[in-house]
């Protein structure tokens, strides 16, 4: 560009550029209202009021018509566009519906409260300019009954005059237009429940006094507003854990230069320091960060920021320790109590702390706001920093749209009761609300490392309390919900952290697009497979059919049909023996491991002459056949099964769905205090499970994570040792496993624990639902060892010899054998040694897979053993003989 001008500087380039974006960026905006005009007249009131806009905004010199200092400029920019201000705004100053529709719900919920029952509210409105705010409240509030006053400040006498007009014209008597700085205005009597900001903060110079003033005129319980422009980088909220979240807050270096010369013309001040020192003022209860986007992908930045005072000394100190000793299963020592009971209080030892108690102590050390999760309406979400690569590895994507493990058998086996204190994996949340609804434990404590898991989970508490069943069945029954927007800020807000209301914001489209929820996040990327085999193959009526079917019989007459496609030979080349494929659905490399090596032990395959690689195929596709086939014989998709209904269509049906979207679930857990006793940890189990107070918990549910352990680490034996610390005498983990038996159960063995497998699925059984994992386990705990990482010359520990891990040397081996496998494997002397396999070695594995089984049930194992396609004559035990196919 300078070689095209030669003679101009690099300051006057850069205003030329500037200029010419200008111009190009109002033609595109003047186009849009124009193609929006539906008849001659409005197309010429638009010509007008743009035209009115560029002049003043870009071409008229700010001379200050008359009056002086910040009141003179305001007055030179909005006097000559005051009567058509809001018709060029409507496109420019997006956000405002949404700030004032978060705020609205703020105040119905602060104001449902019966202490407050009776009184009114005070709304002030600083930079209200036309009034546009208020009349725009009235789609959330009845602005005239719900407030008692509302007062509209703004420095610009020619804004006031249209405000008055605008009031006048809506005959509301409780709304004051007041035209007087900021920084001076008090309130006649009592203090204001609600303040706002709609882009008036960053044209306000002092804006250090103004942010202050708010203090001072909000009621100790009041909220404050504020919508704007910004623009700032990554690099300027790092290590702020009060900010409630930074989702979509960086703003490149390009937009951050162009946007503040842009603003610069019209005296708009979009230096970061406003907003921050309005963080660091006021708690923060939501933070947004969104873009306005204009035409030819050109968007502009701009914040929602929701807060109320700061706690006082006293109270945050009363707060911090009860949700310490909530997420700890700590005892609760208050000061007061402390002081009135000194002995007592003695006596007591907090060893543990969390992660939110030690943030908060360094925020109140260096006289920081608190993080955003202690200023919120419910305490079940813990703090935890977004910024770390352990949480910041998932994006901003949920795996898991619905939880895989059977929650009915969760129940059976572990008998949950009123007095339990539960560790569990969030998952989606389905079992862990189901636990909730059908046992009400003392507490549950539900952990997850991926953020965005936990925000499903905060979405679904808050669906509970604000929505009735016929829409809550819509969001997660469905799985699709048209206006989500919408009902996220006026209804569910009130009942979510900060970051989990910025993720859904941001996500409304998994709620809106013609996909849903369940099609979305990791999970649904395989879900969309499916359904896509099933087209591309044209299986959708036998498809239909299978999960229309009202009888066993009838669906095992329509499976094969099913079958025939999607467990075909050519499926499992493409699919199933793909490698991506597992690692894209999540199965980690150890799990895979597992599963190749008990289907090399089962089938007596020769270690040193096959290899893992050369059977991975073979094993994988045996391991679907194994869990596919026994689910289709004996549950029932239209009626019971909702895993795999869901799986095939998408969504659930009223007569085939979890128990948590039940109308008994959503009556018993829309209760007020339904929750009191979740809380929800943003961490790996390791961290949770080693601060938490010894001998506090009773069950841990720990799904199938110990399988993604790497046998060489030491990480396994670590996570046990802290299971055995938190866990009370008698206490159970409930595992399960792709694998048999897992390397990891002599572990749990050797430090303290019984192991019992309440569940083997061999060839051709169903052990539940899902019948995904080839074992199920009951752990218990039977004697006490030392906290993790004491020194082992601590009376309570035991000292014992480390397990070793047989089944890890025996994957070593499998893998460094080089291969000619695959040929040996199909010739006819090893078909024929694979044949020979000795009595006693068959009814030793039919002794130790089915745990001392009688006899009777040991030839039903043969016989499915044989069904399941191994396609050879096996002995059964006791002498008699199994059926071939």
């Amino acid at each position: 560009m300078a070689s095209l001008f030669p003679h101009l500087d690099m300051q006057s380039l850069q205003s030329l550029a500037v200029a010419a974006s200008i111009l190009i960026l109002f033609t595109g905006i003047l186009v849009v209202v124009l193609l929006k005009s539906r008849t001659y007249k409005d197309t010429l009131e638009s010509i007008n009021s743009f035209s009115k806009f560029f002049y003043v905004s870009f071409l008229k010199p700010h001379t200050g018509d008359g009056l002086e200092g910040q009141q003179g400029a305001l007055e030179s920019f909005y006097k000559a566009q005051a009567n058509v201000y809001d018709a060029t705004r409507k496109r420019l100053l997006r956000g405002r519906e949404d700030m004032l529709g978060l705020v609205s719900a703020q105040l119905k919920y602060e104001f449902a409260d019966p202490a407050r029952v009776g009184r009114k509210p005070i709304w002030v409105d600083i930079g209200g300019g036309t009034g546009w705010n208020i009349e725009a409240m009235q789609e959330f509030l009845n602005v005239p009954e719900f407030f008692e006053n509302v007062y509209i400040v703004d420095l610009s006498p020619s804004l006031c005059e249209v405000a008055r007009k605008r009031l006048a014209r809506l005959g509301w008597a409780n709304v004051t237009v007041i035209c007087q700085d900021a920084r001076l205005f008090n309130l006649p009597k009592n203090k204001a429940s609600l303040i706002t900001m709609s882009y008036s903060l960053s044209m306000i110079p002092d804006y250090y006094s103004v942010v202050d003033s708010m203090i001072s005129l909000l009621d100790s319980r009041g909220i404050i507003g504020v919508i704007d422009f910004y623009v700032q980088s990554a690099v300027e909220t790092s290590g702020r854990n009060y900010i409630g979240g930074s989702l979509q807050r960086h703003v490149n270096w390009l937009g951050r230069s162009f946007w503040r010369a842009w603003f610069d013309l019209d005296r708009v001040g979009l230096e970061g320091a406003k907003r921050d020192y309005l963080e660091y003022r006021f708690g923060t209860l939501k933070c947004i960060d969104d873009r306005n986007y204009l035409v030819g992908g050109i968007c502009i930045p701009y914040y929602i920021f929701m807060g109320k005072l700061t706690l006082s000394t006293t109270n945050d100190g009363e707060l911090i320790e009860r949700l310490d000793a909530a997420c700890t299963e700590s005892p609760y020592l208050s000061a007061r109590q402390h002081r009135l009971d000194m002995s007592a209080a003695a006596d007591t030892v907090i060893e543990n702390r969390s992660k939110a108690y030690q943030s908060a102590i360094v925020n109140l050390s260096a006289k920081l706001p608190l993080p955003s999760t202690f200023y919120q309406n419910t305490f079940q979400r813990i703090f935890y920093d977004e910024s770390h690569r352990k949480h910041t590895q998932f994006g901003n994507e949920f795996i898991y749209a619905f939880t895989w493990e059977d929650s009915r058998v969760d129940r059976r086996l572990l008998k949950i009761g009123p007095e339990d204190v539960i560790l569990c994996i969030t998952s989606a949340g389905d079992n862990l609300l189901d636990y909730l609804y059908s046992a009400n434990p003392r507490r549950i404590h539900a952990v997850d490392m991926n953020p965005n898991q936990n925000h499903l989970l905060e979405l679904k508490l808050a669906a509970y309390q604000a929505l009735p069943y016929v829409e809550f069945w819509k969001l997660f029954g469905e799985g699709r919900y048209p206006g989500f927007r919408k009902t996220l800020i006026t209804r569910l807000s009130p009942y979510m952290s900060s970051q989990a209301c910025q993720f859904w914001l941001s996500h409304e489209q998994v709620f809106t697009s013609s996909r849903g929820l369940y099609e979305c996040g990791g999970s649904g990327h395989g879900i969309r497979l499916v359904r896509w085999l099933v087209w591309i193959s044209g299986l959708k009526s036998a498809v239909r059919d299978l999960c229309q079917a009202k009888t066993l019989n009838e669906q095992r007459e329509i499976w094969p049909r099913v079958r025939r496609v999607l467990m075909s030979r050519p499926l499992h080349w493409a699919v199933i023996g793909s490698k991506f494929l597992w690692k894209a659905a999540g199965v980690p490399p150890a799990q895979i491991s597992m599963i190749l090596e008990d289907y090399l032990d089962q089938d007596n395959l020769d270690p040193f002459h096959i290899t893992l690689t050369d059977t991975s195929g073979e094993a994988m596709w045996q391991y679907i056949i194994n869990t596919l086939d026994p689910v289709a014989r004996e549950t029932l998709l239209s009626e019971d099964n909702f895993y795999y209904r869901l799986t095939l269509t998408g969504q659930y049906t009223q007569r085939c769905h979890p128990g948590y979207l039940s109308a008994k679930a959503h009556a018993k857990l829309s209760r007020v205090g339904a929750f009191e006793g979740l809380r929800i940890h943003t961490d790996d189990i390791q961290e949770v499970i080693s601060r938490i107070a010894k001998g506090s918990l009773t069950i841990a549910i720990v799904m199938d994570s110990m399988d993604w352990f790497d046998p060489k680490d030491t990480e396994a034996l670590t996570q046990i040792r802290a299971l055995n610390y938190a866990l009370k005498l008698g206490g159970r983990v409930l595992l399960r496993s792709a694998g048999l038996r897992p390397w990891y159960i002599s572990g749990f063995e050797t430090l303290g624990f019984s192991a019992k497998r309440v569940g083997l699925r061999l060839p051709g059984t169903c052990i539940d639902r899902v019948n995904m994992y080839a074992s199920t386990w009951i752990i218990v705990k039977t004697s006490e060892l030392a906290r993790p990482g004491q020194d082992s010359s601590h009376p309570f520990t035991r000292t014992e010899a480390a397990p070793s891990w047989d089944s890890h040397q025996v994957s070593q081996n499998k893998s460094s054998i080089s291969s000619k496998s695959r040929r040996m494997r199909h010739s006819p002397a090893f078909r024929n040694r694979l044949e020979r396999i000795d009595e006693e070695d068959m009814v030793e594995t039919i002794r130790i897979r089915g745990s001392n089984r009688t006899s009777v049930q040991a030839d039903h194992d043969v016989d499915l053993l044989d069904r399941s396609g191994l396609q050879r004559r096996l002995p059964a035990p006791n002498g008699t003989r199994a059926k071939s196919l």
